[in-house]
Parts: C-alpha cells; structure tokens; sequence
C-alpha cells in the first residue's frame, strides 16, 4: 500500500506533539474459550500468505465458507481466503467515488477503518472518512446483501464532528448487544472513545436517544482510537489502540483493554483504573520482530474468536504496509481477555 496525503489521519494537531506527529506520518463474543492458564509473553501471528496488508482490519466469514477482509484505503480495499491462512487481493467494496463527503470538505475515495459486520440477513459496514491531521471527520454506512466486492451500497452520513468539536468522529465500530440494542463506538485522540445508539432499522443515530457516551480517554493529545467492544460472558470488553501507527518498525502501538458490566460504561482495567481516567491493561504489544499491534476488531469463527489486527515487521520501509495479524481469543478465570 502507498501512504496517501491522507494517510493515516489520528493525531491531535492542537499541541507541539500533535504537530510532531502529523509531520512523522506524512514521510469479540461469548464463543470465546475460557482458560485458568494465560501464557506467558505473547504468541506470534498466525501465518498468513498470500496479499494480507491490511490497515485496520475488519473480516467476516460468509455463508459460503468465504473469508473477506476489509482495510483502510482505495475504497475500502478487500482480500479473500478460503481457509483464512491464504488471501488474495479482489478488489474493493466500492466501484467509484462516494458522493456526500465532498461537500464536508471529506474525502470521495480514500476511504478508512471500515467495521463490517453481518445482522438481519444484511452486512452493514461502518467507516470512516477525514482530512489529514483533523478531527473534521464524518462515518458512514453501507450495506451489502453479498459482503462481496463492488456489492456496497452507499447510505450516507451516521455522525460527525467538525473542527470546534472536542471529538474525533472516526475508527466506527458496531455493537448488537445480547439484548438486541445497536451501539456505535467511535474516537480517535481528541478527548477520546465515545458511544451513541443506533436505530436498527437506520443504522443511524436513535432519534429518542441523543446521547454521546464516554468511554475511554488519556491524557493530552490523548493517543488511544480504534475502539472495539466484545461482549462474553455477562462482560462488556472495551479493546482499544494506544500510542501511535503508521511508523513501520518504529510504531508503539499497542492492544488494551477494559471492561464493564453495562455498555456504556464506566469502563475499568485490572487494577481498577477508570478508563475515562486514562486506565487500561495491555492484551497484546511488540515483542521480537512484531511490531505496533493494534487497529484490532474481532472475528466471530466456529473455531472460537479470532483478535485480528495490524503489525509491522522488521524488514518493511512502507508505513503504510502492514502485516495482517491474527490470534485466537480467550477469557482466563480472572474474567480478562487475553490472546493465545
């Protein structure tokens, strides 16, 4: 993949460290196993062959027995597999330019963090679309009755944020909880991780409830995005990004996460740290030529959840070329997530 001048979009540009960053950029689900026994370090990737770069990843598993893999980029760039070990680059979820960003001042085509999952007999993908180094940002949603290439309708606008917002309205991820609400979580630096409901006949913010949750949020510039919530086991898991992508071998990204007995919140980490006050226990970091894992949803697949994210290994001078992680998902007898 090619860094556009896009890019990669996250960092607050409000502070001296923000603007350092900007400038560097631009050259789960009650299937889970449970376990007493947490191993010790963490497990390498899953091998993958095959085209698996992919930024942000998103797979889902269709009735065929197909795998596709959604990412950042070119309209939502998309790969297959068989067996989810070997994957091959088809095309992209959309066939040409979306309409409705231009007006915004958004971008048509570079298209990123699409979350897509299956409801209803429908496939529904949430993305994003920005400009670089802002928060004026907006997600969209499209759905799909195949999952395929060139198969998504376009429905427009969810949510956004503008610059005067204290938000960033990027990173959208799905949520259909046991009790049949739809949730969206969203965020990216800024002040943070934030949920609204959803109507689930729209997809769209639900009209009775206006509310913007809290979830999640660090101190200044705030480096945390790419939320993802799991529930298992009468648990809410909050997965999100620390740190910082999109630096190759150099990135620090990272996999933490939270948890809560009710969605919106307050979500808190092993040591009981609200992560409204900047708390979360890491899941998953570099360890030998792994590096800056995160960008992470989850797969839901008969052989138990799968945590897929994005890494980088030593050998890449692309920041925008990322491996395609994935680890099998489980819970230890303590009630926390951890990857095996």
């Amino acid at each position: 993949m090619t860094l556009t001048a896009t890019g990669r979009r996250r960092f607050r540009p409000s502070t001296a460290l923000g603007l350092l960053f900007a400038a560097v950029l631009l050259v789960v689900a009650s299937c889970a196993a449970r376990s007493n026994v947490v191993p010790a370090g963490y497990p390498n990737p899953a091998p993958v062959t095959g085209d698996a770069h992919s930024h942000d990843p998103s797979m889902v598993k269709t009735g065929d027995g197909t795998y596709y893999l959604y990412s950042t980029h070119n309209l939502v760039e998309m790969r297959s597999s068989s067996n989810r070990a070997a994957f091959t680059r088809v095309g992209s979820a959309f066939s040409g330019p979306l309409s409705w960003p231009a007006p915004l001042g958004l971008t048509t085509t570079d298209i990123w963090a699409p979350d897509v999952s299956f409801h209803n007999g429908i496939y529904w993908m949430f993305y994003a679309v920005s400009s670089f180094g802002s928060n004026n940002s907006a997600i969209g949603l499209a759905t799909s009755v195949s999952g395929a290439p060139n198969s998504w309708q376009d429905k427009g606008l969810v949510y956004r944020s503008t610059s005067s917002s204290d938000y960033n309205a990027i990173d959208p991820n799905l949520l259909v909880d046991s009790s049949g609400k739809w949730w969206l979580a969203f965020g990216s630096f800024w002040s943070g991780v934030k949920l609204i409901e959803l109507d689930p006949l729209t997809g769209k913010q639900l009209g009775s409830n206006p509310t913007r949750y809290d979830l999640a949020s660090r101190p200044d510039p705030d480096a945390e995005e790419a939320p993802y919530i799991w529930e298992s086991g009468g648990w809410f898991y909050l997965f999100v990004s620390w740190d910082h992508c999109c630096q190759g071998p150099a990135s620090d990204y990272r996999t933490m996460v939270g948890r809560s007995r009710t969605v919106t919140g307050g979500y808190v980490d092993k040591g009981g740290t609200a992560m409204t006050a900047g708390g979360g226990s890491e899941v998953l970091a570099s360890h030998g030529g792994v590096h800056g894992p995160g960008g992470e949803s989850v797969l839901h697949d008969a052989a138990g959840d799968q945590l897929v994210y994005h890494w980088y290994d030593d050998s890449t001078d692309n920041p925008c070329q990322c491996e395609l992680g994935l680890d099998q998902l489980g819970v230890d007898g303590d009630g926390w997530p951890f990857i095996h």
